[in-house]
């Protein structure tokens, strides 16, 4: 007989029907489940619950919300230091407690994935002994990303699930897998098309299964496939592929914890698990990843940094000036996003020409099963290929892409505005100021820049340029452009280079000056490596060629002596002119700078490297030249804030970590002043130093040091 009861805490409402009780996760005070301590002590009296139900056949877990289960409550876990680490223990061993009782109370316990599991979700659905996910349903580790390791048991169930190789590969990975690839790995056992079918697939799985167990808890149970010793280089090899000697410490403890978790039995794996877990989470490196890859980029992500102005018109059609390698990304991205595009450039063929960038793009994703068929044409459909800027006409915002001329942007501005009447007018530039190139505009009010990065397609970042007389409402049209483009927007005020190529350009400025004083090339690289730069900055300066920075170098120096300005010669810069007009080497699509290439591939560093540059014998400490590339970067940063350039701290860590690869382990520009030892005293004092040895550009601003005397911290008043 059929009988029904209803209970409710604050976040698990608890259902039973015929000794079927399916807990529902849903915080009222959260648009997706974490694991905060009322979800710990609500879980924990719904297990006792269970284990008291005399009538229990079977447990449902799933959720009320859009996700099944969001993971840790990261707003809590950045708290926690190594003064709280028997506390933050005690927690963390409660949840485990929770989730070995409920795997071990000998009925069937289903997971019914509604929605993504992330982190701390997976754990929950791997401490159940059959999970049913709707098709489209995401799963992921995501914790390395941010520092730290799954805590809730996630390496000890998925080592005896999937075997060491496959589960550490995962963890390190922390990609996002589909519920039909985690069905192929083994995470999900079966998948249903719809709510109704995954309730009832749970429900037939508890009828067919009266009794249950992990194999873990079945005796003769092995973890499958190869052991630690079988493996060997093979999981040292996995840690140095992803972190090339930079300070991540998480991959190597994600390894040491499942391999030691191997060797003993489950409780003792999950000792061993936890210990890990709490030297991360206690640590510096977890706070800033933390704080800069989720917090950080969730402020910017809401808005942080758009004017109050309430909603802006969405752009239906975008006009892209200039058919090269950024309108055409621009043209892409924007077609991609539902947005009709007018592309214009000096003639049909070169317009056609920008038009084949989305052709190919959608070819491939075709081939790749990425797109149907009819999907790429209407996303080709929606670029149009003009000639004439009265095709503008109608048009609700343009973004010129052309050349880094400012008498071409300015012409062109000329031509385009007297037929987008009320449209956004925006400029692409990397470096020149808005405010100069507003001069050849009529609605100076309605002009901004818009920095895209290359590849557009791939590259997520959009920078944001306020110039002297852009309007608050022209700034939210443009960030809110950038939001329908698929970008994360951060804004800042009009200077030449504004904060991203700045910043960026001191890195490669640093790498040069320590060439030009005789350190070995290869010892310059392999510091950056270890810095946690995606690429050593020699490297990076073939990748984009030196000519361009050299030309916008000449460009500033003019431009600061027009002004009256004092001109430094920074010493990089005449290891940058010897390489151009001495040796002829200009970057990779010229045959090589830094490095020799064959056939389009980067082969070793030029032997004129050594030659020219070496100085023998002449060493500084190893520390040293990572942390001038490091310290470079992160005192122009405070620099532009100091000018009034950059006047929110999330918008320059994002900024540093998405447009211009500043280590992942810094949490960013500012994280990384912050969390160095010391603080932000520490850092000024590390700064002090450098100047004393390398020169006054390692100076940091006199208002900021004033603030360090006060604060341990740099924050904005």
């Amino acid at each position: 007989m059929e009988h029904t009861a209803l209970t409710t805490t604050d976040v698990i409402t608890r259902t039973a029907s015929d000794g079927i009780v399916t807990l529902t996760f849903d915080d009222p005070a959260s648009a997706a489940n974490t694991m905060t301590p009322a979800f710990r002590a609500a879980f924990g009296q719904a297990v006792a619950d269970l284990e008291a139900d005399a009538d229990l056949r079977g447990v449902i877990l799933t959720s009320a919300k859009k996700s099944f289960f969001a993971g840790g409550d990261l707003t809590s876990l950045i708290k926690v230091n190594p003064d709280d680490v028997t506390e933050f223990h005690a927690e963390v061993t409660e949840m485990l407690g929770y989730l070995r009782r409920l795997e071990r109370l000998g009925k069937p316990v289903v997971t019914a994935l509604n929605g993504a599991a992330m982190g701390g979700g997976l754990e929950i659905a791997l401490a159940t002994h059959h999970r049913v996910a709707l098709r489209g349903v995401t799963v992921a580790f995501p914790e390395v990303s941010l520092g730290l390791l799954p805590g809730g048991g996630g390496i000890v169930r998925s080592v005896r699930i999937l075997g060491l190789q496959k589960a550490i590969e995962l963890i390190l990975d922390g990609r996002t897998l589909a519920a039909d690839a985690a069905q192929k790995l083994g995470l999900i056992d079966e998948l249903a098309d719809s709510p109704e079918e995954l309730g009832a697939a749970a429900v037939a799985w508890i009828e067919a299964n009266p009794a249950a167990a992990q194999p873990w808890d079945v005796k003769g149970h092995k973890i499958p496939g190869p052991d630690a010793e079988t493996l060997g280089n093979a999981l040292s090899g996995a840690v140095h592929l992803r972190t090339k000697g930079a300070p991540y410490p998480a991959p190597q403890a994600v390894v040491s914890a499942a391999v030691e978790g191997s060797r003993v039995g489950f409780d003792a794996a999950q000792l061993i698990e936890t210990r890990y877990f709490l030297s991360l989470a206690a640590g510096q490196v977890a706070k800033n990843m933390i704080q800069g890859k989720f917090l950080d980029l969730r402020a910017v992500a809401a808005g942080a940094g758009r004017p109050k102005v309430g909603e802006t018109a969405p752009v239906a059609t975008l006009a892209v000036i200039g058919a090269g390698m950024m309108g055409a990304g621009i043209a892409y991205q924007a077609a991609k996003n539902g947005i009709s595009v007018r592309l214009k450039d000096v003639d049909e063929a070169a317009a056609e020409r920008g038009k084949d960038y989305s052709r190919k793009l959608v070819a491939k994703g075709i081939d790749r099963g990425q797109l149907s068929a009819e999907k790429g044409q209407a996303l080709l459909d929606r670029i149009t290929v003009v000639t004439d800027y009265a095709a503008f006409e109608g048009a609700d915002a343009v973004i010129e892409a052309v050349f880094e001329d400012p008498a071409l942007k300015s012409q062109t501005f000329r031509d385009a505005e007297p037929h987008l009447p009320g449209a956004l007018l925006a400029t692409n530039t990397s470096t020149l100021p808005i405010s100069e190139l507003a001069a050849a505009v009529q609605r100076r009010e309605d002009f901004v820049g818009m920095h895209f990065f290359s590849p557009v397609d791939r590259m997520p970042l959009l920078e944001i340029v306020v110039g002297a007389e852009s309007s608050p409402e022209a700034v939210a049209r443009a960030f809110d452009l950038g939001v329908a483009l698929g970008k994360t927007n951060i804004v800042v005020n009009d200077k030449r280079g504004f904060f991203t190529s700045r910043v960026i350009t001191k890195f490669t400025d640093e790498a040069l000056a320590m060439l030009g004083e005789g350190i070995s090339a290869a010892s310059i690289e392999q510091a950056g490596l270890q810095a946690g730069y995606p690429a050593p900055p020699l490297q990076l300066s073939d990748e984009l060629t030196i000519t361009l920075p050299h030309k916008v170098r000449m460009e500033t120096k003019a431009a600061a002596l027009a002004a009256g300005e004092e001109w430094v010669v920074h010493p990089g810069e005449p290891v940058m002119a010897r390489m151009i007009e001495e040796f002829g080497r200009f970057g990779r699509t010229s045959g090589g700078a830094f490095y020799e290439f064959e056939n389009g591939k980067r082969t070793r560093l030029w032997p004129g490297l050594e030659e020219h540059f070496r100085k023998p014998g002449y060493e500084i400490p190893f520390t040293d030249i990572v942390e001038r590339m490091l310290f470079a970067e992160t005192i122009e940063a405070l620099r532009t804030f100091d000018e009034g350039v950059m006047t929110s701290i999330p918008d320059a860590n994002v900024g540093s970590l998405l447009g211009i690869g500043f280590p992942g382990w810094t949490g960013g520009v500012i994280n990384y002043v912050n969390g160095y030892a010391g603080g932000l005293e520490g850092f000024v004092a590390r700064a002090t130093e450098l100047a004393e040895r390398y020169g006054d550009r390692f100076q940091v601003p006199a208002a900021i040091v004033a603030l360090s005397e006060t604060s341990d911290r740099f924050e904005l008043s």
